[in-house]
């Protein structure tokens, strides 16, 4: 064994490896890392803001809002941290990301680039940008976002199923999720790049202490919230029976935010859970937390097979809907005042927030598409602006599905507002909060 770790210190003596964090901030279950520094004797970290977040898109709405701005900040805060406590740090830089990693690359400071794998369409185009530039440059993609890789799947992705039922009935038959990667302890020598310093992002947020009852971004208070969720407060044993309800903290396990980041691992989270049901309780609602996590790794691969058609107007089926873009109306949604109570509710606690419940995001969706016939696409790209838990595949996803365009096999999915606000508000306290 020492023969070989030698051999290998010798054979990397001369790489030097650039990392670069996407969706992948935390050092607990990062194999992508690891993968990197096997092959590198000297490392640098970096993450990349990406400018077109704060400039209006094609729907007139710039795609990260503050309440995501500060979460973001807040978990880069967190990683140098914990980056310092190994002897290193993280470059954060902003502008073009494609742009950003071909000045550091391009002055041959770097043999090796390492970076986490990505189903989502920008992510992949990116690193296919960069992967262009240089013919010699050893890229090292590794799995660290969901459950699975593509090679552990029961199928390939161009074959997998559209509809969640038959996907989730073969994954559980036939899949396992990978193994929890060990924290990262120790790392290659840390190595100061060049770079342009017209880059450089000034992260001006303060990290407040892991909070029980709000999101605070960062590994830290990921970690913090689930030990707190199962064992403090021992949720996961009730969790299919509250997880709908719209304005109660302990009721679901608000993971949604960290996980989107990847400052928490969804493998972690199983792990977790397992433990939690061999050592507390059981149930089928602790099944159910994972069976919440296979809807996020379906809408992951999904938006793998379909690329750009996540986005358009007609969807992965190809179905052009009914509906139009009425700038007022929008308006009118976005601020809370659509006159459907239920609704305005749950908007103004968006806004506010930056959070609002799964069952209040079904509500406001179905109405802005059915009630209110509005182009879905207007309220995809809200919800990825206003969101703390933003994630390409889930939001772009669910909206598709409530939109009749996306994996909803029944194609027309409307809720009756009377009828969720008398089933999920019946006293109305949720209402009388935020109107």
């Amino acid at each position: 064994m020492i023969n070989q770790q030698s051999n290998e210190r010798c054979s990397n003596a001369h790489q030097r490896g650039l990392f670069w964090f996407r969706h992948d901030l935390r050092l607990h279950d990062n194999a992508a890392i690891s993968a990197l520094c096997k092959s590198v004797s000297e490392v640098t970290f970096v993450y990349i803001i990406d400018d077109k977040n704060f400039t209006p898109n094609v729907f007139g709405i710039a795609p990260m809002g503050e309440h995501r701005q500060r979460f973001l900040k807040q978990t880069l805060v967190d990683l140098k941290h914990q980056l310092k406590k190994l002897g290193h740090d993280l470059l954060v830089l902003k502008g073009n990301p494609a742009a950003c990693l071909v000045d550091l690359l391009k002055s041959g400071q770097f043999s090796h680039l390492g970076v986490s794998k990505h189903c989502g369409f920008d992510e992949t185009a990116q690193l296919n940008t960069v992967k262009r530039f240089f013919d010699t440059l050893t890229v090292i993609e590794t799995s660290t976002f969901g459950l699975f890789d593509a090679q552990t799947l029961p199928f390939s992705i161009e074959n997998m199923p559209d509809v969640f039922s038959p996907f989730r009935r073969k994954v559980e038959k036939y899949c396992q999720p990978l193994s929890v990667h060990p924290v990262i302890e120790s790392l290659p020598a840390f190595f100061v790049p060049k770079f342009d310093p017209s880059f450089l992002f000034n992260l001006d947020v303060d990290l407040p202490e892991p909070s029980a009852t709000s999101f605070v971004g960062g590994e830290t208070a990921a970690l913090s919230h689930l030990n707190t969720y199962l064992y403090d407060w021992q949720a996961a044993a009730s969790y299919k029976e509250t997880r709908n309800a719209l304005d109660t903290w302990q009721d679901s396990t608000k993971l949604s935010a960290w996980l989107a980041n990847g400052s928490l691992s969804p493998r972690e989270v199983v792990r977790q859970v397992q433990r939690f049901e061999e050592t507390v309780e059981k149930n089928e609602s602790t099944y159910w937390i994972y069976f919440e996590l296979l809807w996020r790794e379906f809408f992951h691969w999904l938006q793998c097979k379909y690329g750009a058609k996540w986005f358009r107007f007609s969807g992965i089926q190809g179905k052009t809907p009914s509906t139009k873009h009425c700038p007022e109306t929008f308006a009118r949604w976005c601020e809370g005042k659509t006159g459907y109570p239920i609704v305005d509710a749950c908007m103004r606690q968006l806004a506010e927030t930056g959070y609002m419940s799964n069952r209040g995001r079904q509500l406001v969706a179905s109405c802005f598409v059915h009630e209110l016939r509005q182009d879905w696409r207007y309220g995809a790209a809200w919800f990825e602006n206003q969101l703390v838990d933003y994630d390409v595949g889930s939001n772009w996803g669910n909206w598709l599905y409530l939109a009749g365009v996306g994996s909803d096999p029944r194609g027309h999915r409307q809720f009756n507002l009377q009828k969720q606000t008398e089933t999920y508000d019946p006293t109305g306290q949720f209402r009388n909060k935020w109107l």
